[in-house]
């Protein structure tokens, strides 16, 4: 009996019982809500430009004629039965473009799905390194340039919480929100990795950060927990050693796994000496893996002011996007939108604002204490009267130069230089004169 129903299962196939179609910068990505798992075949034609997709032992249970193709190369999608069994579908183009496909497994919003990418290599989205933003009458002294970055978008949609409010479109309302308010203030300019709703893969966010000449990468996020309890927003940096905390190495597993539902690959370094590349990395990394900690440490104080914190400290975890070797990078939980609370929270425009306000605060405090050289907060800093201040520090067990240093905003070289030191040792119950910004 069981074998007759398989039999009957398998002739009668699967169906194609939706499509969405999310338009990117430089790809669209069109995707097929498919019973089960397909087995497909494409190949892309000519004179005219078309993509051709086969799906065996297939049927058509949906209208293509319903959808939105504005802001894609598609000008047109036709479908047919093939060999009886089988179904054609066919995409008429207004260009040529480069195809490629993977299936996506069930999760809490859709059920499989054929993922379908049309990459245009004459996008915009990566674009070449722009030269560096200029205030205006600031006689040529740079901008400190802040890409944002909203998680997820397009056919991933993050976390939902109860009420179904879903992270993806919480988290781009806030990114635009804190462009606004950064590129207000003078001396700064931000950046937005997605300005719509379509998914960038986790490797690409950190490669627009670098074609942008970021200062600092600020990721933001809206993430859950297996029950509705926890609460409160964090503010995690990279950690070469793993997770401080189970929930942070659960959300950054979390995380990480959505690199597979953007169909991205592997990054790999090429053109150095393996001992050359690891030494110059593991130097670079470390630079970058304190000043995220000095920079999440102010935005952390201010978000205490102004919303309920998760963890008093800014956390570590291995968080994909964080790991850029030369450019400072935190990733903002904004809250925990499983928590019914914060779900409602998140899902407010003042809210956003608020926390949106707090986080360039620290963003502010941060740089006008550490400010790039070449910017116009550098410039400042250096013809700012009353500088010549200084505070002291008394060194107690457990210490390092490296994290005084953090801690004040500064760094090891302007402290042993400061201080007259020739290295980076210190001795308990001695006193660090560490200069006032």
């Amino acid at each position: 009996m069981w074998l007759l129903i398989a039999s009957m299962q398998a002739q009668a196939g699967t169906r194609v019982e939706g499509i969405r179609i999310w338009p990117a910068p430089d790809h669209t990505r069109l995707v097929l809500d498919t019973e089960g798992k397909v087995e497909h075949k494409m190949f892309a034609l000519t004179n005219p430009s078309r993509l051709v997709v086969d799906l065996k032992n297939t049927r058509l249970k949906t209208d293509f004629d319903k959808v939105d193709l504005s802001g894609s190369p598609i000008r047109r999608i036709r479908s047919a039965p093939r060999n009886g069994t089988d179904l054609r579908v066919v995409l008429d183009l207004a260009s040529d473009i480069k195809p490629r496909s993977f299936q996506l497994e069930p999760n809490q919003q859709y059920g499989h799905r054929l993922v379908l990418d049309l990459v245009d290599e004459n996008g915009t989205r990566l674009e070449k390194a722009a030269k560096p933003t200029v205030t205006q009458n600031t006689g040529a002294k740079r901008d400190v340039v802040v890409v944002i970055d909203a998680g997820h978008g397009g056919e991933d949609p993050g976390a939902i919480g109860p009420r179904g409010t879903r992270e993806k479109d919480v988290v781009l309302k806030m990114a635009h929100i804190l462009k606004e308010m950064i590129d207000k203030q003078p001396g700064y300019t931000a950046k937005l990795t997605r300005t719509g709703d379509y998914y960038i893969g986790l490797r690409d966010r950190t490669i627009l950060a670098r074609k942008y000449s970021a200062d600092l990468f600020v990721s933001v996020h809206a993430d859950a927990f297996r029950t509705p309890k926890p609460k409160g927003a964090s503010v995690f940096a990279l950690s070469q050693r793993g997770a401080t905390s189970e929930t942070a190495l659960w959300l950054a597993q979390s995380e990480n796994r959505s690199d597979l539902i953007g169909g991205t690959g592997g990054v790999s370094l090429d053109g150095r000496d393996d001992m050359l590349a690891g030494v110059l990395l593991d130097l670079s990394m470390t630079a970058s893996i304190n000043a995220s900690l000095g920079v999440g440490s102010s935005i952390l104080g201010k978000l205490s002011g102004v919303a309920h914190l998760h963890k008093p400290g800014v956390e570590q975890a291995a968080f994909a996007v964080l790991k850029s070797p030369d450019i400072p990078s935190i990733l903002v939980e904004a809250g925990f939108i499983s928590n019914p609370q914060e779900e409602k929270n998140l899902s407010t425009d003042w809210y956003r604002k608020k926390l949106a306000a707090a986080i360039v605060r620290g963003i502010d405090e941060y740089f006008q204490k550490t400010p790039p050289p070449g910017t116009l907060l550098a410039w400042q800093k250096q013809n700012r009267k009353g500088d010549a201040r200084v505070s002291q520090y008394r060194v107690r067990s457990g210490d390092t130069l490296s994290g005084v240093a953090r801690d004040n905003q500064t760094t090891v070289s302007e402290l042993m230089q400061f201080n007259g030191l020739r290295d980076d040792r210190v001795m308990v119950g001695q006193t660090i004169r560490i200069p006032a910004s």
